[in-house]
Parts: structure tokens; C-alpha cells; sequence
């Protein structure tokens, strides 16, 4: 995982918290999540669209 140890995870936890708070930190871990899963939405909507369009292409030049 990026070559990141269970040390450097603990690392970088800790200093988020220290810089979010307690209190922040769980809606900044939800928006980053939903940013995530919107990225995904995306990548998947791209794949689809391009897919079509290549069996679109397919299609027309096999009729021709």
C-alpha cells in the first residue's frame, strides 16, 4: 500500500488529528469518502461511454 508501514499509517493519523480535531475529522473521512466514491461514478461513466462508442464503431464499419 504505497509502501506505507502501520508506523507511518499511526504517523499520519495522529497528525491529522491534531490538525482537524476530534471533531472535524469524521466529516472531513465522510466528504473525502464521497469524493472517492463520485470519482468512481465517474471513471465507471467514462468506461461505459467509451465501450458504446466503440461498439458503435464496430457495428457501422461491419455494415459498410
Amino acid at each position: 500500500m504505497f509502501g506505507l508501514g502501520l508506523p507511518e499509517l499511526i504517523i499520519i493519523l495522529v497528525v491529522l488529528l491534531l490538525l482537524f480535531g476530534s471533531t472535524k475529522l469524521p466529516k472531513l473521512a465522510k466528504s473525502i469518502g464521497e469524493s472517492a466514491g463520485e470519482l468512481q461514478k465517474g471513471f465507471d461513466g467514462s468506461k461505459n461511454t467509451s465501450s458504446t462508442t466503440a461498439k458503435k464503431a464496430s457495428a457501422k464499419k461491419t455494415t459498410k
